[in-house]
């Protein structure tokens, strides 16, 4: 939900990183790779009980998963297969987080599992759905190179999911199903959604 207007207001800040990413010699799916490294990094904190270093590792890794798209379109490097590669590494980063908050907390392990099948709902569904639109030939805006139908619950709103996460785990059983439930009204949201647009098709 968030997603599309932080990339716009984002893509106009990053102008030095986008030379140092040039002056690096990198292309546009070596910062996506870099990204997954540090989500993983992540990850590994979350596992070994650093939380707040976590929380940050985690957030630099969405900076470098926003600006691979932008890095690529302002050198000219976009591709069907960055755009591929790109959202196969979040969903890996997404995932491991959530077999890293399992690790460090195994008494809630019917709710990451849930929330592992949720995700499986919920990009399989924005996929399937932002290719219909696009075969209906409905204009998107997101500049991704990857169409996704829009939901409650996307890459910002997980991020933030993960850092309500960290700040307070003794709230774990009841944050988590807090988000189980934005999950759950995300794969709702589209299905309806897919039922109003593909119904008469």
């Amino acid at each position: 939900m968030i997603d599309n207007p932080f990339r716009d207001r984002l893509a106009p800040a990053v102008a030095p990183c986008l030379k140092l990413l040039s002056a690096l010699h990198l292309t546009p799916n070596q910062v996506s790779c870099l990204g997954l490294g540090v989500g993983l990094t992540a990850a590994y904190l979350v596992a070994t009980g650093y939380f707040l270093a976590a929380i940050f590792t985690w957030w630099a890794s969405r900076f470098l998963d926003g600006l691979d798209g932008i890095y690529a379109r302002a050198t000219k490097q976009t591709s069907d297969f960055g755009a591929f590669l790109d959202i196969q590494l979040d969903m890996l980063a997404y995932s491991v987080m959530i077999a890293a908050f399992y690790w460090q907390f195994p008494h809630l392990a019917w709710q990451w599992l849930i929330i592992m099948l949720a995700y499986v709902l919920c990009i399989s569904g924005a996929l399937a759905l932002g290719s219909f639109e696009t075969k209906q030939g409905i204009k998107d805006s997101s500049g991704r190179g990857l169409r996704l139908a829009a939901g409650l619950a996307e890459g910002g709103e997980t991020g933030f999911a993960y850092t309500v996460f960290l700040l307070f785990p003794n709230q774990l059983a009841v944050t988590t199903w807090i988000w189980i439930a934005i999950l759950t009204a995300t794969i709702l949201a589209r299905l309806i959604l897919a039922h109003q647009k593909l119904k008469d098709h």
